[in-house]
């Protein structure tokens, strides 16, 4: 991992197109313009995580307790319950 120190207004490069610069710094954060080519793609790490945890959870089998609540929440809607 490299870690550099930038200001305000500083920039740096990766590779020969793509350049990264602070434009403004807060007590807790820092706002970045990225600019790229757009065949490259650009996410923030926690919704990167959070597409990773959707299709994990999407792909895991249901258990019969699980089908079992689903269908009684089924049951109750269409009865009228809450």
């Amino acid at each position: 991992m490299l870690i550099l120190q930038r200001k305000k207004d500083q920039s740096l490069t990766i590779g020969s197109n793509i350049s990264v610069t602070v434009l403004d710094i807060g007590n807790d954060w820092v706002k970045l313009a990225i600019d790229a080519p757009k065949e490259v793609s650009i996410l923030r790490t926690e919704l990167l995580e959070a597409v990773s945890a959707n299709q994990e959870a999407a792909s895991t089998p249901l258990s019969e307790d699980s089908l079992s609540i689903i269908k009684d929440l089924m049951n109750k809607k269409d009865s009228g319950g809450t």
